[in-house]
């Protein structure tokens, strides 16, 4: 999570949605007095390397904020003018494609014995970012960016936020490689499994216009 007072821009950010590499990316342009969460060792080590802007004032006597913590935490915990002035946004994936990216991060077939079983052990609710960037039905942030246009908003923020045209997303990717097979995320799954996804992320798949 990044509150860029240098910029005048919010990010909130969801799980798998390239949010590390995408904050990696805008920690290259935050000013001092800008709040950045930490992130994971590794991927510290590599903000350190290129040079950028690491974890700074996310902590006080009042608040402590995380890496995901929702915009209406935020809200409640920054003053109202930041809130209302600054650019408030994040970024959503298709569910089905999510879930099968999240299911090799957490160990695919070493962990489970395959995803009816992931999909038993309740790891849905992690990766669903609805309350992360709305309250009850109430949309709070901006602009929700999909996952699977990055190089589309890497272009749309810089002209909106008025970025260096040097602003552009790392060449390393947070959290890659764990999808051990790289085929379409339809070939995953049965009728019944496809279902339950539809079911459990109905919102954003109606918000984004997400299709199997």
């Amino acid at each position: 999570m990044i509150i860029s007072h240098k910029h005048r821009f919010i990010f909130i950010k969801t799980n798998k949605t390239a949010g590390t590499s995408f904050e990696i990316a805008l920690s290259s342009i935050c000013g001092p007095k800008d709040i950045l969460t930490p992130i994971s060792p590794k991927d510290e080590r590599v903000r350190a390397f290129l040079g950028y802007c690491g974890p700074q004032n996310y902590q006080n006597k009042d608040v402590l904020f995380r890496a995901h913590t929702s915009a209406s935490s935020i809200k409640k915990n920054i003053a109202p003018e930041i809130w209302e002035t600054y650019f408030k946004f994040c970024f959503e994936r298709n569910p089905w494609d999510k879930v099968i990216s999240h299911y090799y991060w957490r160990g695919g077939e070493i962990k489970y014995k395959g995803l009816d079983t992931y999909l038993e052990a309740g790891e849905l609710g992690k990766i669903k970012a609805f309350s992360q960037y709305a309250y009850g039905d109430k949309i709070l942030v901006d602009k929700i960016y999909k996952f699977e246009q990055l190089n589309q908003a890497v272009i749309a923020l810089k002209q909106r936020l008025e970025l260096p045209e040097s602003f552009r997303l790392p060449d390393y990717k947070a959290k890659s490689g764990f999808r051990k097979y790289q085929a379409d995320y339809r070939t995953f799954y049965t009728k019944q499994q496809q279902e339950l996804i539809g079911k459990t992320f109905k919102r954003e798949i109606n918000l984004m216009g997400y299709q199997f």
